[in-house]
């Protein structure tokens, strides 16, 4: 490792570190903890270092959008992040779901199509076909990406912020299976967000681009490139069906996914004790 290289890792500890305490005690971070990565390789960088750091299993990935105005310049279309097994809360879709949200940070509720994984992935594969992906593909469930942040500036300032903390992730909400997917057309899969009685988004899974197979396949060779490849049970979260949908404390939420489920969302102040 050069010089250049050292500083480079020194960088990505130094911000890993930063964000990883400032989520085990929910504390809001008034600017990005040191230079911003340059790209997105730097980027994941930080998010590995800071995946080494928490204490707690990776349970699966949520796969975010990049602008198409600025995918040219990052060379990606789409970005991803860990989920991690304490932050998957399973829903019956009758008692609300409480989760905690940064004060002072940033906070935002998506409707998620989730894959579960069939089986493990090759280790050694990096490069997908979609066709591939479904092969993996195992069932697909209805959910929520619960967005969070102790930085409120994180999808401001852009993709390489976002990545490097944790894809911009808090929560993952996951609820019943969509059985018979294959069979059924994207767009029939349909979803409505409320906060406080209020609709803010409709879409289906057709909302997602390329559909949500297509953000596996991203993800696969994304992780495997990274020496995480995915295992049998890992959760996909595909995307943002109706949109990222800002929500503060005190609010409530709540998504329906046409004829297979709904979910309610509480919230309050996240402490330590809710991470």
């Amino acid at each position: 490792m050069d010089a250049a290289e050292m500083t480079k890792f020194a960088h990505a500890k130094k911000i890993a570190q930063r964000f990883v305490a400032a989520r085990m005690n929910a504390l809001a971070l008034a600017d990005f903890p040191g230079p911003i990565p340059p790209d997105l390789a730097s980027a994941y960088q930080v998010q590995d270092e800071a995946i080494k750091l928490w204490p707690d299993a990776v349970a699966g990935w949520k796969i975010g959008k990049i602008g198409e105005d600025i995918q040219a310049k990052y060379g990606s279309h789409r970005l991803g992040g860990p989920i991690f097994s304490r932050a998957v809360k399973k829903s019956d879709g009758l008692a609300p779901i409480e989760v905690g949200l940064f004060v002072g940070g940033f906070a935002a509720v998506e409707a998620e199509f989730i894959f579960e994984i069939a089986y493990d992935a090759p280790a050694e594969k990096t490069e997908w076909t979609i066709p591939e992906a479904a092969e993996i593909a195992g069932r697909l469930l209805i959910g929520i990406e619960m967005a969070g942040s102790p930085l409120a500036t994180i999808n401001a300032l852009g993709p390489c912020v976002i990545v490097s903390d944790f894809g911009n992730n808090a929560d993952e909400i996951v609820g019943g299976e969509i059985r018979g997917w294959r069979e059924m057309k994207w767009e029939d899969l349909a979803v409505e967000t409320f906060i406080d009685g209020a609709s803010v988004g409709r879409g289906s899974a057709a909302f997602i681009p390329g559909s949500p197979l297509e953000s596996l396949q991203f993800i696969a060779g994304n992780v495997a490139s990274r020496g995480l490849p995915l295992k049998k049970g890992t959760l996909i979260s595909t995307g943002a069906a109706t949109g990222v949908h800002d929500i503060k404390v005190g609010q409530k939420a709540r998504v329906e996914f046409k004829g297979f489920g709904s979910f309610d969302l509480v919230t309050k102040p996240r402490t330590i004790e809710t991470l």
